[in-house]
């Protein structure tokens, strides 16, 4: 495995804090936690790394206010205490900031937004020229509207995209645990710290279902599919614990802190990054061993032929994830053809299907990102 690595001068680099990190034992937010992260992206700053932070903690900050001792059970009760604290929890960024003569700017993102092309090359342009203005972008899900990613409270898969969409040369997840561990060090005294390993190691398959923290709704499981996303555009992952002195600068500088999650050799195209984890998924084609062959190994379209299997009711032009036939996964694409109008097409050759103006492709090789990474498949 490639050694860890300093980020080299002038690139970018993405750190995302969550609320269990955050949030103060007494209610509201840790004054002195939020304070540390912010001296972090600073010197990150100081050290010529345009940084972008990605923050939870909108609840948290709300909770205080509405004087409430926990997270509401309701996703209104979530959505009010996320309104009220988005505000709070940016006036303590930009007053703490502030301090550090740095001007901060506030970006609230959505599904919705980055499913939609031109919404993403937006954001993808609004990030570039705040950093380009030497302005620190916070960035957060808009939980006050969005039902799906409140209830997940997954900023770390938010931190990943962004990472696409800034180019960023390293992903910092700071988090209430030192790293990745072998087993849940909670329950067992015989876990082990992960120093380093690749995005396709199975022991991260291991942890994909890792618990979440009391404060947050995030888990180990989130962590590793944020560092699998990064890794596809060719961004390796630091995950640090939050308390850990200066753990984003030193990671930033190869220092053995936390856990390097090592990427893929190579990075998506920008349009690929967005089919893959810009675009939300409507539904699932099963495809047999053939054809799994032609798009893994060929670099071949989907043809309906080897389509054994359809899930979910979708529109042309919709993305959909293609799985093989032990139910893996193999890529994502954009169909060229509804639901209704595919399943009676499944498994017949393209000539037969008799649709005008059809090219013959369900996905074309254009619009399909494997992701089956050779590395893995190598052994």
């Amino acid at each position: 495995m490639t050694p860890r690595r300093s980020v080299p001068a002038g690139q970018p680099v993405v750190v995302k804090v969550g609320s269990s990190s955050l949030a103060s034992k007494t209610g509201g937010l840790n004054s002195a936690a939020l304070s540390a992260v912010v001296d972090q992206v600073d010197e990150l700053w100081s050290r010529g790394h345009p940084t972008v932070l990605v923050s939870s903690g909108a609840v948290a900050a709300g909770l205080v206010e509405l004087r409430m001792e926990r997270f509401p059970a309701d996703v209104p009760g979530l959505q009010a205490a996320a309104a009220v604290g988005q505000g709070r929890l940016m006036e303590r960024y930009a007053t703490e900031f502030g301090a550090r003569q740095r001007p901060v700017g506030q970006v609230l993102l959505t599904k919705d937004v980055l499913a939609n092309r031109g919404q993403y090359l937006h954001a993808r342009e609004a990030l570039d020229r705040m950093l380009t203005l030497e302005i620190v972008p916070v960035v957060n899900e808009n939980d006050t509207v969005v039902v799906d990613e409140l209830r997940l409270g997954d900023n770390d898969r938010l931190a990943a995209i962004v990472s696409h969409l800034v180019g960023a040369a390293l992903l910092v997840l700071l988090t209430d645990t030192a790293g990745l561990y072998s087993e849940d060090p909670r329950l067992q005294n015989e876990a082990e710290l992960l120093t380093a390993v690749r995005h396709t190691d199975e022991v991260l398959d291991r942890l994909a279902g890792g618990l979440s923290g009391p404060m947050g709704s995030g888990g180990v499981g989130t962590k590793v599919a944020a560092a699998r996303m990064a890794a596809w555009s060719g961004v390796p992952t630091v995950v640090a614990g939050s308390e850990e002195d200066r753990a984003a600068v030193r990671a930033a500088g190869g220092e053995p802190v936390g856990t390097w999650i090592e990427p893929h050799t190579s990075r998506l195209p920008s349009r690929k990054l967005w089919i893959a984890f810009g675009q939300p998924a409507e539904g699932l084609l099963r495809v047999d061993a053939g054809a799994s062959h032609a798009l893994v190994s060929l670099g071949s379209s989907l043809l309906p032929v080897g389509i054994t299997g359809l899930e979910g009711d979708f529109e042309e032009g919709a993305a959909v994830e293609v799985l093989d036939e032990h139910g893996d996964l193999v890529g994502k694409g954009l169909v060229t053809l509804s639901s209704d109008s595919l399943r009676p097409l499944m498994g017949r050759h393209s000539s037969a299907a008799g649709l005008k103006g059809w090219g013959g492709e369900v996905i074309h090789r254009d619009d399909l990102v494997v992701l089956v990474d050779s590395q893995a498949s190598a052994g």
